[in-house]
């Protein structure tokens, strides 16, 4: 039996329990590409310039940490 890439709209990948006991997979959201825009919406800022410049900053800064303290 082939697994099915999404189920439901959720990516196998993103699934954190698998029933039948197939092995767990879990995504994290840095697991995507962000860009600062997004990130400034998902720290509850509207995308003005002024904090799409600061989550820019903090993404060339820190990387996929960025997100991961954001939307873990």
């Amino acid at each position: 039996m082939s697994e099915d890439p999404i189920i439901s709209g959720v990516p196998a990948a993103a699934r954190t329990a698998e029933p039948g006991g197939r092995p767990v997979k879990v995504r994290t959201g840095a697991d995507q590409p962000w860009d600062p825009e997004d990130l400034a919406v998902a720290e509850g800022r509207d995308p003005t310039p002024a904090n799409v410049e600061r989550s820019r900053r903090k993404l060339e800064e820190l990387g996929p940490a960025a997100i991961e303290r954001t939307v873990p």
